[in-house]
């Protein structure tokens, strides 16, 4: 097989059961200007033992379709943030 597609991104919603949606940024210059651009992009990524917080950092692998939009998986966390809310 081919080799799989790997992306790094942070996550941004954790609130399904076993899935994560994570946000990958690429930045690109404009062919034309020469503006720096930033782009997102979505992934909903498998996260078996619901391990990911909003906020972390992750990196994300291309699987075999789970469903009918998800087909990544969440193979490390990088950088794991507290999602607790501090009341003032």
């Amino acid at each position: 097989m081919g080799n799989k597609k790997t992306r790094t991104g942070d996550v941004i919603s954790n609130k399904m059961d076993k899935t994560a949606i994570v946000s990958v940024t690429r930045q690109f210059k404009h062919r034309l200007y020469g503006k720096y651009i930033k782009r997102f992009k979505k992934y909903i990524a498998h996260d078996p033992e619901n391990k990911a917080k909003i906020g972390s950092k992750v990196t994300i692998k291309e699987i075999r379709p789970l469903s009918k939009t998800k087909k990544w998986l969440i193979t490390e966390i990088i950088e794991n943030k507290n999602s607790e809310l501090n009341n003032n």
